[in-house]
């Protein structure tokens, strides 16, 4: 027993003896006629997007025959949903009538509990069904395991009090989170606008201007020069040697150019990299197919990265950190899907022949590297900012859970 010691009116209770435990299923993937119905159909995933506890649809829904062909079970409104893998511990509350897929596991109440009680109290458990999760593959919580979670359960008028206790708390909670994140989004708009402004306009407010004869940037400062990119980069090819030792790198959309090492989790490793195209210091990496997407960006290693990537490298002298701003900025990334080829968004990609002959400014590079300066320092002061305010909602967060954990174990009166 896992359970706190009694409380007064309260009983041990388990999963199975609150809740009956609903598996879920899958229809044919490549069977069309069994998609995109009218059936509510959810999994992890649709769990893991929601801004509210209920779910209504997911991204992908049934057809009477999908639903007829699979073992999953239509649930009614109010029933809890669970994700049992990838991850375990999304919880949702059913707003209608729905079914999910395998990841997930539907717990229908009995009389004995309450509907907004038992949102709470499976999300308190969070932690101890992550703890119950077992596989190699992936983390699995099997109904065996579940349906042996105990806890203790109040009477049905002290569910319901606490119930609405932590329904006002936790809203309160909720929305100074979203204020918050929308601070944060705020910041990163002012970063994005503080880049654009110095790698199209400059330093000096009262430089003179002209046309650059570039939509996406405008009138540059009428000192700066206009060139193509392949006029400041060459597309290179060196392949790397047999048996090689070098660092495997490759190009994130949010954090740039990395070793791969330290962050294998985000991908497969590659079991060999002969051929691979060597890396020099100041090189720029691109991922034709993420580019339009930010996945372009300045290497301050040596190393070697993927064949299925483009490198470029600087042929006339250029501020590589000004370069790497430029061409991860919004405006640019804009201009680059423009400029990519392909029979829908998520499958287009930029070629060097393309790429090459977008137009981007050059300034002097000693202005380059006054801009970088400029940036660097008012980039750290509001990525200052950043961290702050996401310390703070790691802290209203643990507060939240907390507060959660303590009011349905009974460790504070909310009566």
């Amino acid at each position: 027993m896992n359970v706190a010691a009694n409380i007064e009116g309260w009983s041990h209770q388990k999963i199975w003896t609150s809740f009956d435990i609903v598996n879920g299923a899958t229809p044919a993937s490549g069977t069309l006629h069994f998609w995109d119905g009218d059936i509510s159909w959810v999994g992890p995933a649709d769990l893991g997007k929601l801004k509210s506890r209920e779910v209504f649809f997911g991204e992908r829904n049934l057809t009477l025959s999908g639903y007829k062909s699979c073992g999953t079970s239509l649930v009614p409104s109010g029933t809890i949903i669970l994700s049992s893998r990838a991850p375990i511990g999304h919880v949702a509350v059913a707003g209608k009538e729905l079914c999910f897929n395998q990841g997930c596991k539907g717990l229908r109440l009995k009389p004995q509990m309450e509907q907004s009680f038992s949102y709470w109290l499976v999300l308190s458990l969070k932690v101890r069904l992550e703890a119950a999760g077992q596989g190699t593959t992936f983390v699995e919580l099997s109904r065996n395991k579940l349906k042996d979670i105990d806890f203790l359960l109040p009477p049905l008028p002290e569910q319901r009090a606490i119930a609405a206790f932590l329904d006002g708390k936790c809203a309160t909670i909720d929305e100074a989170v979203r204020i918050k994140q929308e601070q944060i989004t705020l910041l990163q708009e002012r970063r994005q606008i503080l880049i654009q402004q110095a790698v199209t306009r400059g330093l000096n407010p009262d430089a003179p201007l002209k046309d650059s004869g570039i939509d996406w940037i405008g009138q540059i400062p009428a000192h700066w020069e206009v060139r193509k990119v392949k006029q400041i980069f060459r597309l290179v090819a060196d392949a790397s040697e047999k048996n090689n030792c070098h660092e495997l790198l490759s190009i994130y959309t949010d954090i740039g150019v990395r070793p791969r090492k330290d962050l294998e989790e985000r991908g497969n490793k590659a079991s060999t990299t002969d051929g691979y195209w060597l890396v020099k210091k100041g090189d720029f990496i691109v991922n034709k197919l993420l580019a339009w997407m930010g996945a372009i960006g300045l290497s301050e290693y040596e190393g070697v990265t993927s064949p299925a990537y483009d490198i470029l490298r600087r042929h006339v002298p250029v501020s590589g950190q000004f370069y790497h701003r430029l061409f991860r900025s919004k405006s640019f990334s804009l201009e680059i899907k423009r400029f990519s080829r392909g029979i829908m968004e998520m499958r287009l990609r930029i070629y060097f022949d393309k790429l090459g002959v977008m137009e981007v400014p050059y300034p002097p590079v000693n202005e380059q590297n006054k801009i970088v300066a400029y940036l660097e320092k008012h980039e750290q002061t509001i990525d200052t900012a950043i961290s702050l305010k996401r310390d703070q909602i790691a802290t209203i967060k643990e507060y939240k859970t907390s507060l959660i954990n303590a009011a349905v174990t009974g460790k504070i009166k909310v009566v």
